[in-house]
């Protein structure tokens, strides 16, 4: 009988073989991967000698989840290939959206909170007033969509034009369906606790008033993060250099072994093994079965022996995305800065542009004379724009469409991919949190020999991943 065996070979699965043969130094896992890479959605291509981001492209090291991850960085010995932007840097200081035919860019700084500034009627400052003293509103199912709350704590114009924009930018969905808890958990919590926000920050911080912060990895590398004051950072040859050094990692042990083209089309749990039916009709036995993969795939290989924790796991939704990527041979007239994302009531098929041009100017040699995009379309309405059968051509033609309006690039480039990435982000809508409690609590009542982590359930992000994979082991799959 093999010791664990890992369903996928993205960052999660490798994520957690890591970090469980570090905890249990003599048990020996398996990976399982359908495809003949790893890395999963991490793709990074160099082409004309530029770098090109299919995928994920950034990481941000803030909170236990990033300094989780720049300690798992300098594990790996990657330290020295990475490449940061600093919190001063043109693409971190310029974000903008694109409202009402024109590109605006977002605050940046305590001043701006001040000024009236287009899109918005008014000053931001308003908006954090009403935040703060706007009266409590019971909300009987514990969550809501981050819509709802925003645009009760703060105001519909908030609602519309930041936080709609960013749902768009960090998974691709529609803000009147995610939940909350995505990301404004602990906001929500207050919320519910007391009055008003101002009461509960007041309260909160005496009652936390000399108690211990959040304990966080603090290496090497993150102060390093912290005194140079990075805003994101990627590696040199591309964010596809983590999954790639996790892999290097991971065979130079001899209880690891990587399986490429090889996926698990049945899986049988009991109390005390797992039988994995392969593509080729082969059977490993484990004593324990961790799926990376999304909720979807596992639940569809669970759902004859346990339906309901199938019908759990098929409930999480994803959305599929069009990725852009295109090179021009000149230096096109846009503003320095990370890009812009457009806001849903906009009724555009583009979600985003990223100048990568500007996010990667620590290569002025290589982009001195060329521009390069990277423009995400689709997401949570993917359907409404496009068709399933929708070529290459039908996509660019469109993205070309909507840079001449929003840019005003007429010019065609001399390089441009199109990427369909088919249901690869997964949507935490109004519930999530509740349906992923009773998703472990019926693997735990029912005693199989199953683990989950990756995007489906605990962050859609890079550190999120991560830290899911190693949360997993601390919870116990030894």
């Amino acid at each position: 009988m093999s010791g664990t065996v890992v369903l996928g070979a993205g960052l999660g699965g490798l994520s957690f073989a890591h970090y469980y043969l570090k905890r249990f130094p003599k048990e020996t896992v398996t990976i399982l991967e359908a495809s003949e890479r790893v890395g999963g959605w991490m793709r990074s291509i160099k082409k004309n000698g530029l770098i090109i981001e299919k995928g994920p492209r950034s990481i941000r090291p803030r909170g236990l989840p990033g300094a989780n991850t720049l300690q798992l960085v300098q594990d790996l010995a990657l330290s020295e290939q990475i490449v940061a932007i600093p919190s001063n840097h043109p693409a971190a200081l310029n974000r903008m959206i694109y409202v009402n035919g024109e590109l605006h860019r977002l605050p940046n700084n305590v001043m701006s909170l001040f000024k009236k500034q287009p899109p918005f009627s008014q000053p931001l400052y308003k908006y954090l007033l009403n935040f703060l003293t706007s009266a409590t509103k019971p909300i009987p199912e514990n969550d809501e969509s981050i819509y709802s709350f925003v645009n009760r704590k703060f105001g519909i114009e908030v609602a519309d034009y930041l936080i709609s924009p960013l749902i768009c930018g960090i998974c691709a969905g529609d803000a009147k369906e995610i939940s909350v808890r995505f990301l404004m958990d602990s906001l929500f919590e207050k919320d519910q606790r007391h009055g008003t926000m101002l009461q509960a920050f007041v309260i909160d911080g005496l009652s936390s008033f000399g108690k211990k912060g959040e304990d966080v990895p603090k290496s090497d590398l993150y102060q390093k993060a912290a005194k140079e004051k990075w805003s994101i950072f990627s590696f040199k040859d591309g964010i596809e250099v983590l999954p790639q050094g996790l892999e290097r990692w991971l065979k130079k042990e001899q209880r690891c072994s990587i399986v490429l083209n090889k996926q698990c089309k049945q899986l049988e749990l009991s109390k005390n093994a797992a039988k994995v039916t392969l593509s080729d009709k082969s059977e490993i036995r484990a004593k324990h079965v961790v799926s990376s993969l999304p909720a979807s795939k596992i639940g569809n290989l669970v759902k004859k022996q346990y339906p309901i924790l199938g019908d759990l796991l098929n409930s999480i939704p994803t959305v599929t995305v069009a990725v852009v990527n295109l090179e021009y041979d000149k230096k096109l007239p846009i503003k320095p800065g990370f890009g812009f994302l457009v806001p849903p009531k906009e009724n555009l098929p583009i979600l985003g542009v990223i100048f990568d041009s500007c996010c990667f100017e620590h290569y002025p040699n290589e982009f001195e004379n060329r521009t390069l995009l990277t423009v995400m379309l689709g997401g949570r309405w993917y359907d409404k724009y496009f068709d399933r059968s929708s070529g290459d051509e039908e996509i660019l033609n469109i993205t070309f469409k909507h840079l001449a309006t929003i840019l005003n690039v007429k010019e065609r480039p001399v390089f441009a991919d199109v990427s369909v990435l088919e249901n690869c982000i997964p949507q935490y809508i109004v519930g999530h949190v509740k349906q992923v409690k009773e998703i472990r609590k019926f693997v735990h009542e029912h005693d199989l020999p199953l683990s989950l982590c990756g995007s489906s359930y605990d962050g859609v992000g890079i550190n999120d991943v991560i830290l899911s994979a190693k949360n997993a082991v601390e919870r116990g799959s030894g």
